[in-house]
């Protein structure tokens, strides 16, 4: 992707995520209320954190694999010094580390370093990798031959994540040519999971982070020899250069992407909170407006201004849902929610409206004739009823569509987290890393 393309991905995610505190600007008022600001409050630092994270353009590169797979060896050839421990005993990293990795030029790397996920227990394994997953940008998977049960599960929970993967087959040095790459055909085919399309060479790279001593003669001048044990030097170039490669090629949109994912996790989230808070009022709100707006229009003897008050009725309500759940939102981008709720209907609520009008319309013919009439009393008083039964049940129709887009937050919308997201990767070419995750979401460019 060109450098104009990746910049406008970065100006469109850090757009979003602004649009997204300002609609949450609210909850972080004073006087707001507080159980909710309280329950939302790790959510909105998210959301804080990754705009941050957009300014500093730091990209972050972490590294998972099981025990004695060479991860924290493959981090320290990448740095070319030995920073992290590394060592034959299983359970070296205890924990995530990170480090900062300058290859040079203006890009900035944060390599983070995880235990094996065989060696933790249970869930706080997986939370640690969901944490560390939820951070990185980019993974490495390390692998040492071929996959394992194991392996092959969490490599599919890690692709779940919607992350970009580097599949990094490590100790090619211990392999005889022909063995390795039957080894390397196999993961092609085995981490591309679900997809029929095999890795591509930017998605699995072949490296010998840390080469196993060999052997050597040394002969000396005077015809003696010994034999003496030489470590190799590392096999990390490839890995290295595609990194830089990916970097160079994505990067900004790599990073655009995973604040963009972590933003619509953490609006999610605060849905998740505000449902289970709101529910009950929400549910008595558009009630209440359901009996307002039928009782308006099946009372109303006039066509135009009965279709008009619903309308307004309907706009109120969106307001005061959206103000129920802690987002603000104008008369405009109410209008803009009741048109989209409309026209998304396939009809529905649009010939609703215009049943309702007829109706209005026989309603006010009838009142311009004999009003006196016993028979046109019964008659306007039949329409009035059809009419507003037609009218509330629009009403709540309105109200439930309305709570189950407020329910998400701002990520639908023009800039909402959700549209730029499959907006990027509808823009990616099927050169780049992303491209994967583009066919495995489904988004067509």
């Amino acid at each position: 992707m060109s450098n104009n393309q990746q910049e406008t991905h970065l100006n469109r995610a850090r757009a979003s995520l602004r649009q997204a505190l300002s609609w949450y600007g609210n909850l972080r008022k004073p006087g707001f209320d507080s159980e909710l600001a309280g329950l939302v409050k790790p959510e909105i630092q998210i959301l804080i954190a990754n705009l941050n994270k957009l300014d500093y353009n730091v990209i972050r590169i972490a590294a998972f694999g099981l025990v004695s797979r060479g991860k924290s060896a493959v981090l320290n050839a990448l740095l070319g010094q030995k920073i992290l421990q590394t060592g034959p005993l299983n359970g070296v990293t205890q924990y995530p580390r990170s480090i900062r990795w300058n290859p040079g030029g203006k890009i900035e790397i944060e390599l983070i370093d995880t235990p094996g996920l065989d060696e933790i227990a249970g869930e706080t394994r997986a939370q640690m990798a969901r944490e560390v997953t939820r951070q990185a940008d980019l993974i490495l998977f390390v692998v040492s031959g071929d996959i394992t049960r194991i392996e092959y599960e969490a490599l599919l929970s890690l692709r779940q994540a919607q992350k970009p993967l580097i599949l990094v087959f490590n100790k090619i040095d211990l392999y005889p040519d022909t063995d390795k790459a039957a080894i390397y055909a196999n993961l092609q085919q085995l981490a591309a999971g679900s997809s029929a399309k095999p890795l591509k060479p930017d998605e699995i790279v072949m490296v010998a982070a840390e080469p196993a001593p060999v052997e050597i003669r040394v002969e000396y001048a005077d015809g003696s020899s010994c034999y003496e044990w030489e470590t190799p030097p590392a096999q990390i170039e490839q890995l290295q250069q595609t990194i830089l490669k990916i970097l160079n090629r994505e990067g900004r949109s790599l990073l655009s992407l995973n604040a963009l994912v972590q933003a619509r996790d953490a609006e999610e989230s605060i849905a998740y909170k505000t449902i289970e808070l709101r529910e009950k009022q929400a549910e008595d709100l558009i009630w209440q407006y359901t009996k307002y707006k039928a009782l308006a229009v099946g009372l109303n003897p006039i066509a135009f201004l009965d279709v008009f008050g619903g309308i307004i009725t309907d706009l109120a309500l969106i307001r005061s849902l959206s103000r129920l759940y802690g987002l603000p939102m104008t008369g405009y981008e109410a209008g803009k929610l009741l048109k989209t709720i409309l026209f998304s209907s396939g009809g529905l609520f649009l010939g609703e409206l215009g049943s309702s009008f007829l109706l209005g319309f026989g309603k006010s013919a009838i009142a311009i004739t004999n009003a006196e009439n016993p028979l046109n009393i019964t008659t306007f008083a039949g329409t009035a009823v059809t009419q507003a039964g037609i009218a509330g049940y629009g009403a709540y129709s309105v109200g439930k569509a309305a709570q189950a887009y407020l329910q998400k937050g701002c990520s639908w919308g023009e800039l909402g987290v959700s549209q730029v997201i499959e907006e990027i990767l509808r823009e990616v070419e099927s050169d780049t890393i992303l491209y994967r995750l583009q066919q495995e979401l489904g988004i067509g460019k």
